[in-house]
């Protein structure tokens, strides 16, 4: 009964948090200098006034801001997240259709930050002093300090010209057949490797660098050395005691960085040409599309909210004191 009234409280406040992010976003967006229908208008090559009042009138702009935000949040409670101005199309098709893409290239991002820096990070903690923990050190440094963009431009400039071993642009290419057999599921992988490698660098610097500090710290409690005089060998004590507490920390900064991670994306998926939310959010803004944009920040959100009752969970499983109180 703990378990269920502790998650109910959960979704009650989850449910609000996405209620006030919501109105925040269309508040902000609509804020916005710019007008999607002059945006139309210019890409079109010229519309008529009579034209331009109709779209307004037609999209509901003509209407005050509350009665806009009113009618928005009624259609959001059926599921519905309207049309895009620029597309054409219904902006829940569209976010369906690119969501495989950047869960695709968000998770596998965060795996490989997560599970190689704090490998990272824990075997630097073994010996602080060591070359290999300076090496380590210096590596998260770099990696901390660069810019997503950069690092990007700098893979492919490396990956992609001088050594050109592995794909640029695009999440297939052109002769895929898009069958998703193994030639298609390999040839999906080539074109990941890049944008993977640029969006976890970053996150992998900060892992190591919080995995080394939090294991330095767990090594230098009392039950460790607890641990030690008791004989255990010195694998056990790292990996069944020492670590287990000390991935809290790691746990805590991965559920709060997930939403960071998407807005990374959105520069990779630029850089990159990966056709998922962060390009089409990325094209939106530039359009002025409320409803698209409207809709990524949405579902951008409620993956966040998601991430953080996950992270909740994973304490209860990590450290079975949180799940006692």
């Amino acid at each position: 009964m703990g378990t269920l009234r502790y998650t109910a409280s959960r979704l009650l406040q989850a449910l609000g948090l996405v209620f006030a992010v919501v109105v925040l976003n269309f508040v902000l967006v609509h804020a916005a200098p710019g007008d999607p229908v002059e945006t139309i208008a210019g890409a079109s090559g010229g519309m008529s006034p009579e034209l331009m009042a109709q779209l307004r009138t037609q999209y509901g702009l003509d209407k005050s801001l509350p009665v806009q935000l009113g009618v928005y949040l009624g259609k959001v409670a059926q599921g519905d997240l309207g049309y895009s101005y620029f597309f054409n199309l219904p902006v829940t098709s569209m976010i369906a259709e690119r969501v495989p893409a950047t869960l695709l290239l968000v998770l596998s991002s965060v795996l490989l930050a997560f599970f190689v820096g704090t490998a990272l990070g824990v075997l630097s903690s073994r010996r602080p002093n060591g070359l290999l923990s300076q090496f380590i050190t210096v590596l998260s440094l770099v990696g901390f300090a660069a810019p997503v963009f950069w690092l990007g431009i700098m893979l492919v400039i490396l990956l992609a010209s001088v050594f050109p071993i592995l794909p640029v642009a695009g999440m297939r290419s052109i002769d895929s057949t898009g069958t998703g057999g193994f030639a298609d599921m390999l040839d999906v992988a080539q074109h990941l490797v890049l944008p993977t490698l640029t969006l976890s660098l970053v996150y992998l610097a900060q892992y190591s660098r919080l995995a080394r500090s939090s294991m330095l710290d767990v090594l230098g409690s009392d039950f460790i050395r607890t641990a030690r005089a008791k004989g255990l060998a010195d694998r056990v004590v790292l990996y069944k005691h020492a670590l287990r507490n000390a991935l809290l920390p790691v746990v805590t900064v991965l559920g709060l960085q997930f939403g960071n991670v998407l807005a990374g994306a959105i520069l990779v998926e630029t850089v990159f040409n990966w056709p998922g939310l962060g390009r089409l959010a990325f094209e939106s803004v530039l359009r002025r599309d409320y409803p698209t944009i409207l809709g990524v920040l949405l579902f951008s959100s409620i993956v966040v909210v998601v991430m953080n009752q996950l992270t909740d969970l994973c304490y209860r499983f990590i450290d079975p004191r949180i799940k006692a109180s």
